[in-house]
């Protein structure tokens, strides 16, 4: 099953939004706002556009003092954590081009542009972070540190891998596999992770880094959206693509992310993090990963885990007592206090 790569300038595409796919499409590429097939957009857009934010402008002072006087397995953590949210923003940055190569919805085209310029904002937020609370030495042993740790290492081939496979073989079914592995990413992967950092917070320390995560957080939402819509697009026009053994791989990829996240925070948060444990780990990403697979429509992972047992990482998600619906069809706008507010 082949795919197409998008022309940069096609003088015989076509006009009628009849006509417009996701993917193998006669595109002019011209980014025409009036006019829009995929109306969804529209509310993305807009939503994605109002996260705007700056690193800088959240204050670490009290990180830098804090993380000096972390206990010796919120350090490991914490440095691990951010180890693994380095390399996932860094090559989400990398591969969201390469994904857009493919798409011939020009106004899905424009929606990955703006996740990848969010992509590199987060990156600039974790090395503001970096720069802030440790030495030159420190930031470089953090930055590299799957090149020692086996675990890390594997964590990062599981996504990286899936992505070159695309790049090296461009099939409809890698595309998938591509798109699978990017809502994995965005859906699973923090996770974990940002529950560490919200833990952290609520147990009086490092507030500075819980709110760039934070801000991370609300964007990674609309990219999960972004993501669930072009797979359910799929579904419908591909239809004959989503056959039984391709959805049980679909399935197994999840699955594998799943236990993939919850042997990471086993190992690097265990049961020695006052206010998390590996049983709450297990539980709440196993309600992730429901809750991600449900909404492609594919159904359930787990019999169970239906119910959020870690209500308060929702409620610290959100820095101004607005609702974050991860997956309702309009979310709620999430912008920072001082912008406007769209309440989509």
């Amino acid at each position: 099953m082949g795919i197409k790569k998008r022309p940069l300038f096609n003088e015989f595409g076509d006009i009628d939004l009849i006509k417009r796919k996701m993917i193998n499409g006669n595109t002019t590429n011209l980014n025409d706002f009036n006019n829009m097939k995929y109306t969804w957009v529209s509310d993305w857009y807009r939503n994605a556009m109002n996260n705007f934010w700056i690193p800088e402008e959240i204050n670490l002072s009290q990180d830098l003092k804090d993380y000096s006087k972390l206990k010796n397995e919120e350090k490991v953590a914490y440095d691990k954590i951010l180890s693994f949210l380095i390399f996932l923003d860094s090559i989400q940055t990398a591969n969201l081009g390469n994904i857009n190569n493919y798409i011939t919805a020009s106004e899905v085209n424009l929606c990955l542009t703006i996740q990848a310029f969010q992509e590199a904002v987060h990156s600039q937020s974790y090395s503001y972070m970096l720069d802030t609370i440790c030495s030159p030495d420190k930031r470089n042993e953090i930055l590299y540190q799957w090149k020692d740790d086996s675990l890390l290492l594997e964590r990062n081939k599981f996504i990286g891998d899936l992505y070159n496979n695309f790049q090296n073989n461009p099939t409809k079914l890698n595309f998938l596999k591509t798109l699978m592995a990017n809502y994995i990413l965005e859906g699973i992967y923090f996770y974990s992770g940002f529950m560490f950092f919200y833990n952290l917070e609520r147990n009086g320390k490092m507030p500075g880094s819980a709110q760039e995560i934070r801000y991370i957080n609300r964007d990674e939402n609309t990219h999960l959206w972004l993501f669930r819509n072009i797979i359910k697009e799929l579904i419908i026009e591909e239809g004959d693509m989503f056959t039984e053994e391709v959805i049980e791989q679909l399935r197994e990829m999840m699955k594998e992310g799943v236990e993939n996240e919850i042997q990471w925070g086993f190992y690097v948060i265990g049961d020695n993090i006052q206010g998390i444990n590996k049983n709450l780990i297990e539980n709440y990403i196993k309600y992730l990963g429901n809750l991600r697979f449900s909404a492609l429509g594919l159904g359930k992972l787990y019999e169970g885990y239906d119910e959020n047992p870690a209500p308060w990482v929702d409620i610290l998600a959100d820095s101004n007592s607005v609702k974050t619906d991860f997956f309702e069809a309009k979310p709620t706008a999430y912008a920072k206090a001082g912008a406007i507010v769209d309440d989509l």
